[in-house]
């Protein structure tokens, strides 16, 4: 039987070859790709307001008064909340502004 003489450094050298043509290929193209970089969007200033908001046991707002008006927003909470069905409290509300 006849054997064929694989001579393995030849073929090892031609393998490496072959590695370093597509790591060439690779390192052109990207170096080729080019990024582009976004502008980041300018904080938009917004303005806020802030209220008194009488709320209900589930978080639901019932009224809504001006921050000076604290006495009537809890009168209004003792009010709704006399009845003993559901308990009603005040807490500050903040309302975005547009101008």
């Amino acid at each position: 039987m006849a054997r064929k003489v694989v001579n393995r450094k030849a073929l090892r050298e031609e393998a490496e070859a072959a590695e370093k043509a597509e790591a060439t290929k690779k390192k052109v193209a990207k170096k080729k790709k080019k990024t582009t970089r976004r502008k980041k969007k300018e904080p938009s200033e917004v303005r806020v307001k802030l209220f008194w908001g009488v709320f209900n046991q589930s978080l639901k707002r019932v009224a809504l008064y001006e921050f000076n008006q604290k006495k009537q927003a809890e009168k209004k909470a003792k009010e709704l909340s006399k009845d003993g069905k559901t308990p009603h409290f005040v807490q500050k509300v903040k309302e975005v502004i547009e101008e």
